[in-house]
């Protein structure tokens, strides 16, 4: 990648001439290989701006505290450098630890060439920036010169730049810095403001324009996001006067977008939760934290910028008094998941079980997310100075620390494949034995024995397991077709053909034990009885299910509803491979995969023809995908599926009682809210139900405006789905029932 961008429309290149004549995709190695070896060692390009516009700026933000390196230590990363001499001039102002990254080998030859005497300290690697070869929290500064502007050209692929920023992400020191210079342009820098949320303090600036006549006609920006607290969301403050009438739509379109943006902050920041640091607990915000203060609890995060490679958010008890002693006076759990974390912050007595099982006085829970990926030795080094600070008593330098790597739930767990996808990053299939599941499990089974769980999990997204389907020796299957006339529901009949093999066991189809899965089902029935939908004149209910996973919940809803026609989008093909592979999955007439951008194909079915036998609206749209990122606020899903563009899209993509189904998870309070908010501009019967003990919840939005249905309405359509369902007393029937009692109105308070 290079840090040359074509500008498209009014946007033009400081010298046209200097491009190959139909260069095309821009992220096409082949194109650049071919661009410089044409132009060879000695020439170079600056097409945003030059040294004298950038060195003030830059070396203000290449500034850290005490504790961090002296500026010729710091690690410095400069991605799709290009042949830009950007990095030889900061090289010259005394940064002497910078490595430069570009996937076109022939301009890292000509670039190691040309600063081989001058600068041999300088380093230079083939390698594309989507997929950067470093361990994570090594980097002080990311400094990016035109790279993503250039992955996110309109018509590529709109993931690239998504998966180049989860990787900056990743390689950033606590504390450090992802400095980027963009013309910002409005899907560049809407990305740019959702992944800097949460755990990020951001600023803007604009880079003054060269004297010179030649330079480009758009004006450039610089954003630096500083990797911060994790718990705290703070406003976007643009640091320069930059003038609307001298810009015209370029600076227009920026500040709109800033002030939707800053709006989206102060939403997400209004009930947010309390936490605090470890200098705040030394200064006594909670009492002497030396002393044990039995029922504590403390929300807090943990890290230090020039010292820690990473930041934590953590949970710290003390237990209440026990008839006999504790066998730990202090104990540290790791938890590798924020979906486990969120599932101890929303319960008020999960954490106290979880101190009584430890038997220990004080027990400090440390959650790491998707960018600590490191090996558990690497995490506790860098955090146990913090840690033994948290120690109860006065000696805390030879306090005694029990540690944790905690998956809780398991007490056998074995790794069948892993692979690290492109667009995916790593996933891992497990199979694994949990303890206490007897209660998950239906009496048909025979529970003399362990059950074992495959599981599909994602390391860049922050849910525990993407997917989980039980294994059994006691699969019958029976194939049930879909018939015409009311949606229905069936008991039980996967085909054998519907099976993945593990030995003698099989994916158990039959079998979900999600209560998301449940009360999708559960949903998506109440609903269709109460706006009277057949599936007449043969028409089956289309349903599109955003994110395949294992492919565990098109496959229940084609066995469980066969009414159905389920079309599913996945970004990745490794993940359908991944699915068919070890979860069973199989597309035929009435389930089908397409591999596409989710945000395209529900854009197009928006703008598709209308009602009717032969249209392609759709009649349930499900959005089943979790968030690759905790920097905005959510779990589940990504956040660009619960803020309005997408909501107006998917709305125009349903049939006239069409049914929108969103999986929908955080950890904080004012980002329920404001998510709540968004769906209310958009939809006016909304309907929510909390499963999974309340730690998930599904919102259910219907597209007819009217008539309102309130809770005497959801009364009426409970009793009618009841009889409908009264002659089949299957598990899954009475699961259903009870489930669709739990749906309520969506209130945002």
């Amino acid at each position: 990648m290079a840090e040359n961008v074509e500008q498209r429309g009014e946007q033009c290149v400081r010298t046209e001439k200097e491009l190959p004549i139909a260069f095309g995709n821009f992220t096409s190695k082949e194109n650049w290989d071919f661009f410089y070896a044409a132009r060879g060692a000695g020439n170079f390009s600056e097409w945003y701006a030059d040294w004298p516009q950038l060195r003030t700026l830059l070396r203000n933000h290449l500034s850290f505290p005490p504790s961090a390196p002296p500026p010729e230590e710091l690690s410095i990363l400069v991605p799709a450098c290009g042949n830009s001499r950007l990095s030889e001039h900061l090289y010259d102002d005394g940064f002497r630890n910078i490595t430069n990254v570009d996937f076109s080998r022939e301009v890292i030859s000509a670039m190691m060439k040309r600063n081989l005497r001058e600068r041999p300290g300088m380093r230079w690697r083939v390698m594309d920036m989507t997929d950067m070869q470093f361990a994570s929290g090594t980097v002080d500064a990311i400094i990016d010169k035109g790279g993503l502007d250039a992955l996110m050209e309109p018509n590529i692929d709109p993931r690239l730049g998504t998966i180049y920023l989860s990787e900056a992400k990743r390689l950033l020191k606590a504390g450090g810095k992802y400095i980027c210079l963009t013309l910002a342009e409005s899907h560049v820098v809407g990305l740019l403001f959702r992944k800097f949320r949460f755990g990020w303090k951001v600023n803007l600036y604009a880079v003054a324009q060269e004297p010179s006549s030649g330079t480009t006609k758009q004006r450039a920006f610089m954003l630096v996001a500083e990797k911060f607290i994790l718990t705290v969301i703070s406003q976007i403050s643009f640091m320069d006067e930059c003038s609307v009438e001298s810009h015209g739509n370029q600076v227009r379109e920026l500040f709109e977008a800033l002030d939707r943006e800053n709006t989206v902050r102060e939403e997400y920041s209004n009930g947010t939760d309390t936490w605090l640091s470890l200098n705040d607990l030394n200064q006594g915000v909670q009492g002497n934290i030396g002393v044990l203060e039995p029922g504590r609890a403390v929300n807090l995060f943990l890290g230090e910028t020039g010292v820690s490679r990473f930041f934590y958010s953590g949970l710290l008890l003390d237990a209440h008094p026990l008839p006999i002693s504790f066998s730990d006076q202090y104990h540290v759990i790791f938890l590798h998941s924020m979906q486990m974390f969120h599932n101890l912050l929303v319960s008020t007595t999960r954490p106290w079980r979880l101190v009584g099982g430890q038997n220990t006085a004080r027990l400090l829970i440390v959650v790491l997310d998707a960018n600590h990926n490191v090996l558990a030795n690497e995490i506790e080094n860098d955090i146990f100075r913090l840690i033994k600070q948290l120690a109860p008593g006065d000696d805390i330098e030879n306090a005694n620390v029990g540690v944790t790597h905690a998956d809780l739930r398991y007490k056998q767990k074995k790794t069948l494949y892993k692979v690290t996808s492109t667009l995916t990053g790593p996933i891992a299939v497990e199979d694994v034995i949990y303890f206490n599941t007897l209660g998950d499990i239906p009496n048909t089974y025979d529970k003399s024995k362990d059950f074992t769980f495959r599981r599909l999990r994602f390391g860049r997204t922050e849910v525990f397991a993407q997917s989980e389907a039980l294994l059994s020796t006691q699969v019958q299957n029976k194939k049930v077709q879909a018939k015409k006339g009311k949606l229905r529901m069936v008991e039980s009949q996967p085909s054998d053909s519907q099976e993945a093999s593990s030995g003698d066991m099989k994916v158990d189809h039959k079998y979900v034990r999600s209560g998301l899965t449940k009360g999708m089902i559960s949903g998506l029935l109440l609903f269709s009885i109460h706006s009277k939908r057949t599936t007449s004149a043969g028409r089956l209910v289309k349903t599109v299910i955003i994110g395949l996973g294992a492919g565990l919940l098109p496959m229940c809803m084609r066995n469980y509803v066969p009414t159905l026609k389920i079309e599913v989008v996945e970004s990745d093909p490794v993940v359908l491979n991944v699915a068919k592979e070890y979860f069973g999955f199989e597309e035929d007439d009435g389930l089908k995969v397409h591999i596409t951008d989710a945000m395209k194909f529900v854009k197009e079915r928006a703008n598709s023809d209308g009602e009717g036998k032969n249209s392609s609206k759709i009649d349930v749209l499900i959005i089943e995908v979790d968030s690759s990122d905790s920097s905005s606020g959510l779990i589940s899903p990504e956040a660009e599926f619960v803020e309005e563009p997408f909501l107006l899209a998917a709305k125009d993509s349903l049939s006239d009682k069409g049914l929108l189904i969103v999986k929908f998870v955080t950890c904080y309070t004012g980002v329920r809210a404001a998510v709540y908010s968004n769906f209310e501009k958009v939809f006016s019967n909304l309907f929510c139900l909390h499963t999974d003990k309340g730690f998930n919840e599904l919102i259910f939005a219907l597209k007819k405006d009217s008539p309102f249905i309130g809770e005497e309405e959801l009364a009426q359509a409970c009793e009618a789905l009841r009889r409908s369902l009264e002659h089949n007393n299957g598990d899954w029937v009475k699961q259903a029932l009870v489930d669709s009692k739990k749906i309520e109105p969506l209130r945002k308070s």
